[in-house]
């Protein structure tokens, strides 16, 4: 089967550059909204048969256009919501985002056991999220082969941490070397058992870069390879 993984139009947040992880965390600015739109006007023509956000809100409003324009319902699963910041939320000092960014980065090459301050380790991410990509790939997969798609809109740290260790073809190193911008994508196939492989990563939103914010402070979707 064939996994889209969608980060989430523009927040409040991204623009302050705050680490805003928390539920059920703040809605879209209006770039985020075309955004998302544009999304799901880029998308009109895949096969998509099934459509998941995460519990943040952000997600579910960007998953809305996508969903009236393939006529599918956005099933809201637990485990697929942005990496908890702990005791770094809402910072937007370079300190914090560099603590916060290579916690999860050290996840991606399999530490799993560092800790994020106050926060989760690397085996409790992997283990909700590995959850819920099984459970997505066990419902769509049942239907429609090895030719089925869904659609997971996501979040920045979340999914380039899961492609970052999951993902023949996107290595820890590779994760943290490519941007994800609002709306970007990154497109795997396979399954849990024999394992995901990278399609593509399209780090830019999906309508094109007319609707990138190099302003923003957004520290999940950067480049944050080197020192």
């Amino acid at each position: 089967m064939k996994l889209l993984l969608i980060r989430h139009g523009q927040t409040p947040g991204n623009v302050l550059g705050q680490l805003d992880t928390a539920h059920p965390g703040p809605g879209l600015t209006e770039l985020g909204e075309r955004q998302a739109a544009a999304m799901a006007r880029s998308l009109a023509n895949e096969q998509i048969g099934a459509l998941y956000a995460s519990r943040l809100v952000r997600t579910q409003i960007t998953a809305a256009p996508l969903s009236r324009l393939h006529g599918l319902e956005v099933e809201v699963l637990d485990g697929l919501h942005e990496i908890e910041a702990g005791a770094l939320e809402k910072l937007t000092d370079h300190e914090a985002h560099k603590r916060y960014m290579t916690t999860v980065f050290a996840w991606a090459a399999g530490d799993l056991d560092r800790r994020m301050p106050a926060g989760p380790d690397g085996r409790e991410f992997f283990a909700r999220y590995d959850a819920d990509i099984a459970r997505i790939a066990e419902r769509v997969a049942g239907g429609g082969g090895d030719s089925a798609v869904a659609a997971v809109v996501s979040h920045g740290a979340a999914i380039r941490t899961w492609a970052g260790l999951r993902a023949q073809g996107a290595d820890h190193e590779f994760a943290a070397r490519h941007v994800l911008a609002n709306t970007g994508i990154v497109a795997v196939e396979g399954d849990p058992d024999s394992g995901w492989k990278l399609i593509h990563w399209d780090g830019s939103p999906v309508g094109g870069l007319a609707l990138a914010d190099p302003t923003a402070g957004d520290p999940t979707g950067t480049d944050v390879a080197g020192p």
